[in-house]
């Protein structure tokens, strides 16, 4: 029984030591960040470690506190140098990082430091709606107005230009004649809700 016991202990250290820390960058509210921290709470193959973001007042910064996730936030400066921010990242000891509606240009210098290492969601099926300037609600309304009969999410590596790193997956949902906007992104937020925490997970596993 004793040995069983400090084997159990052993595992679960060992388990504990091995677990992979995630960093969420992000601008906004903050609901898939949310739900990407609490999936992973959950999950004992890693952990959302540090939540980052270029605005002050940007929602996502209650949510991480109000979970007990460490947050940062850094000045446009800091973000187009890149230093500081490799440097908080690097004492955090992260090794994957996840854009959830994050406005800013990653800096070249993290994407050298982290080479397939940083994926992003958009809200649409990519190439289609992707882009500088192509976020949330304009994607959404950028659908409608075109007529497309789909949307969806893509989640996909990043590089050095706005959404044209390497597809990693995609799913797509219905737009009926009669949808909105707004009814698109209750659809799409469905979407992401649903898989983007899977992905990510199916992603580590293979690093």
């Amino acid at each position: 029984m004793q040995c069983f016991a400090h084997f159990s202990l052993f595992c679960a250290l060992k388990s504990r030591v091995m677990k992979k820390n995630i960093a969420i960058f992000a601008s906004g509210s903050g609901s898939n960040a949310e739900n990407i921290i609490r999936y992973f709470q959950k999950n004992d193959s890693a952990q959302v470690s540090l939540v980052l973001s270029n605005k002050s007042d940007a929602f996502v910064l209650e949510r991480a506190h109000r979970l007990g996730v460490p947050c940062n936030v850094f000045s446009k400066e800091d973000w187009i140098a890149g230093d500081e921010i490799l440097a908080v990242l690097q004492e955090s000891r992260i090794d994957f990082i996840v854009l959830a509606g994050f406005l800013v240009r990653v800096p070249d210098l993290l994407l050298h430091a982290y080479p397939h290492k940083i994926i992003n969601i958009h809200p649409a099926l990519l190439p289609k709606y992707g882009g500088k300037g192509m976020y949330g609600d304009r994607v959404h309304q950028a659908v409608v107005a075109a007529g497309e009969k789909e949307s969806g999410i893509t989640i996909h590596y990043i590089n050095e230009h706005y959404d044209e790193g390497n597809t990693i997956f995609q799913v797509t949902c219905p737009v009926l004649p009669t949808d909105s906007p707004d009814d698109v992104a209750k659809k799409v937020h469905a979407l992401e809700y649903e898989h983007f925490p899977l992905v990510i997970e199916k992603l580590l596993v293979r690093k």
